[in-house]
């Protein structure tokens, strides 16, 4: 009998090149234990059971009955055929003799507790395998659950998001299989995860292991610090060690099984601070790092476990395909900064200040000017794009001069307080932009060579990696990244650059003149980038930034806080001419580029969103099955009410962190005593976005996130991956750093 023909194949049964049949992690489990090295034992129930089972119980013409008249993009019907699947799958009787061999494995393992996970897999499209949408069982114990649990990695393939993804992506639902490794479970007295490159530089020299105490689930969610140990990979010697204060760890409860029976138990405070692991064993795992690697040629992501001082190798992946740049160089300051403020856009620049207290002084900044000034608004964009570095008064790293740095390519150093006060116009200053601080004249001299860089080569991942722009005259130039589109197209700064209040125009019937102006800054993105999708949000202008628009203070009223003032959604439904103006924009662009797609910012109320998509409704736009519409999710209400805004109707949400953090925590983001506070990895937050992203997720519909926060936190990003977001839209210098993020989490979740 050979392999392809067999329920059960053990691990020492299974080489890498037998992924058709056990899947990446069967797989790769299977070639370690080949190498000998020291991997749990285990099984795998194979694709072709998978395949099996679907064919003898009938199930697969019921499947491709149920999914052939299917519209993935109908939400609630998406819903119900998922369920009506996988209840078929889960509830079928499943054959005899794929019931005997799985329970006869599981007694020759030694009966106990089991992991048991999926891993999908298809003929020919080894790319189908779709990061962390499958179930995995842990703590699973007898015969019969174990049983159960292969049936439910089974239907888990037929989850509303799965279902999406690979309609998506264009691959056949029947012909995606799905592998069950099934492997003893390690109760963990310690764990972690090793890398065979340096994470953050690629550094193929050094090996780099992180530890904790307990199972590794808590390193994995980011919850817990780990210790951190570097090896030089050629002679095993440790050359960097810190030690992270660990206050809990996670342990079985062996009162009970299956994902429950993990418990958060309290480490004493002597234990805390504690060395995970011995350096004898740092020194056995990072030599065991070096075997895997040679062992698959590659750079290698590998997780690992202690159970009574015994290390097992739980699982590997390759990290990427890597390559060397050549060695960089970055200026050394050794001089006293003059004022230290938040590192908001990376880069140093010399040049002279230019002081700006009102958006009238403007045209005082000449190209290579220092642009100083208390905050930035959208009408300060023509100076900006003149000047070789920002720094401001106010502002934490979502502020808008942080944001419009980072699109620009230049330094900023943002609330530093007391820069317009201190700084005077034509001082020569230094900007340093990575370490938030500002210097008295030209400092830099000294130069440091950098150890060589690794880069990655391009990199697919099923996970978007979309790019917030706003200024036309980058669009071309970013369209040649690697980049899968645009995810947020302000509008703001194209309206800035009209100069004039939409109203006072229509006062003076040049509302047509509006209009095309706008669509010709839209068309520049959207030539640029097809045909991947752009994504128009619409105006978010404040009160006080309009006011500064030509015409402006006869149609604005000063708002004590415009920010949470008369902005967004709210506008659109009681000045419809307004908002005629800018879908006739729209209109006009996607006669030509149909890659146009719609986001509504700063919606608050359900009823909005309602009204809002009957008028796009009435323009004829919702109509298009290329349109897509897209709200923001920015506001509380909208993660309290998430099911009730899909309702309404719309493709997809994007996560605005920056507003969403601060109505959460009640921070003002450009407040520079409070900028320290702002963190989107608040534990309020964080449930936050999970919600907004499963919810998401459970309704087969798109999810995104279009604040800063994923250009700054990787650690984040891994999160947002892990939860299943279907895109990130980040800033245009963080493209390829959060593609390689990307791609390692998705990694970790095959």
């Amino acid at each position: 009998m050979g392999k392809e023909d067999k329920v059960i194949l053990w691990f020492d049964e299974v080489t890498k090149r037998d992924m058709s049949l056990a899947g990446g992690k069967g797989a790769n489990l299977g070639e370690m234990v080949q190498a000998k090295l020291p991997v749990p034992a285990g099984f795998i129930v194979t694709a072709t059971t998978y395949f099996e089972f679907l064919e003898r119980t009938g199930l697969e013409k019921e499947i491709r009955h149920l999914l052939g008249k299917l519209d993935p993009n109908d939400t609630k019907t998406l819903q119900e055929v998922a369920a009506q699947i996988k209840e078929k799958i889960s509830g079928a009787v499943m054959p005899l003799r794929i019931v005997a061999e799985i329970k006869e494995a599981y007694r020759r393992l030694g009966d106990g507790l089991v992991a048991v996970r999926s891993s999908a897999t298809a003929e020919d499209l080894p790319e189908a395998s779709f990061a962390g949408q499958q179930r995995t069982f842990l703590n699973v114990e007898g015969e019969s659950e174990v049983v159960a649990a292969v049936q439910g990695c089974w239907a888990s393939l037929f989850e509303p998001r799965a279902i999406f993804y690979r309609h998506q992506h264009g691959f056949e639902h029947l012909k995606v299989g799905i592998a069950v490794p099934v492997q003893k479970m390690v109760q963990s007295e310690a764990s972690g995860v090793m890398f065979t490159a340096e994470p953050l530089t690629n550094d193929e020299t050094k090996v780099v292991i992180e530890a904790i105490f307990g199972l590794g689930e808590a390193v994995v969610s980011g919850e817990v610090t780990p210790d951190l140990y570097v090896v030089d990979k050629r002679t095993l010697e440790i050359i960097d060690k810190r030690i992270g204060k660990q206050e809990w760890q996670i342990l079985r409860n062996p009162e009970t099984t299956g994902r429950e029976a993990n418990i958060k138990v309290f480490i004493p405070p002597a234990r805390q601070m504690k060395q995970k692991i011995s350096d004898e064993e740092i020194i056995s795992l990072a030599d065991l790092g070096r075997r895997i690697e040679d062992l698959y040629q590659f750079p290698q992501d590998i997780e690992w476990a202690k159970q009574e001082n015994q290390i097992f190798i739980v699982q590997t992946r390759p990290i990427t395909t890597l390559k060397v740049k050549p060695i960089e160089v970055l200026p050394k300051i050794k001089a006293k900064p003059i004022l230290i403020g938040v590192a908001a856009s990376p880069g140093i620049a010399v040049g002279l200040v230019r002081i700006v207290t009102d958006a009238s002084q403007l045209d005082r900044v000449i190209k290579g000017d220092v642009l100083v000034a208390e905050m930035t608004t959208p009408d300060f964009v023509p100076a900006m794009k003149r000047a070789v570095a920002i720094v401001t008064d106010r502002g934490g790293r979502t502020a808008h001069a942080a944001i419009v740095s980072r699109e620009l390519g230049i330094p900023c150093v943002v609330g530093t307080a007391v820069a317009t006060k201190i700084l005077s116009d034509g001082q020569e200053i230094t900007v340093d932009g990575y370490g938030g601080r500002v210097y008295q004249g030209k400092v830099v001299e000294e130069t440091v060579t950098l150890p060589k860089i690794i880069r990655w080569e391009r990199l697919k991942t099923l996970t978007k990696v979309y790019v917030n722009l706003a200024e036309p005259e980058l669009a071309e130039v970013v369209a040649a990244r690697d980049v899968d589109g645009v995810g947020l197209l302000r509008a703001e700064f194209m309206i800035a650059q009209i100069g004039e209040h939409p109203r006072f125009m229509l006062s003076q019937n040049r509302g047509d003149s509006f209009v095309n102006m706008l669509a010709e800054g839209i068309t520049a993105f959207t030539k640029a980038f097809y045909p991947r999708p752009v994504v128009y949000r619409t105006t978010d202008f404040k009160t006080n930034e309009y006011r500064n628009l030509r015409g402006g203070e006869k149609y604005e009223e000063m708002e004590e806080n415009p920010m949470l003032g008369y902005r967004g959604c709210s506008r659109y439904t009681k000045e419809l001419d307004i908002f005629k103006l800018e879908i006739d924009a729209i209109k006009k662009v996607r006669e030509r580029y149909r890659n146009l797609w719609v986001m509504i910012p700063f919606v608050r109320f359900v009823r909005e969103m309602v009204e809002v998509k009957e008028i796009l409704e009435r323009e004829g736009l919702c109509s298009s099955a290329d349109f897509k519409l897209w709200m923001m999710v920015e506001v509380p209400s909208n993660i309290f009410l998430i099911e009730r805004f899909m309702d309404t109707g719309i493709d997809g949400i994007s996560i605005g962190s920056n507003d969403l953090t601060q109505l959460i925590l009640g921070i003002d983001r450009d407040n520079p005593r409070l900028v320290n506070q702002f963190d989107e990895r608040d534990e309020a937050v964080l449930l936050a976005l999970e919600r907004a992203i499963k919810v998401s997720n459970s309704r087969g519909i798109t999810s995104s996130i279009c604040g800063q926060a994923p250009s700054v936190y990787p650690e984040l990003t891994e999160k947002l991956v892990r939860w299943g977001i279907t895109s990130v839209s980040i800033s245009p210098d963080m493209i390829d750093e959060t593609r390689q993020v990307i791609a390692a989490a998705e990694a970790k979740l095959k």
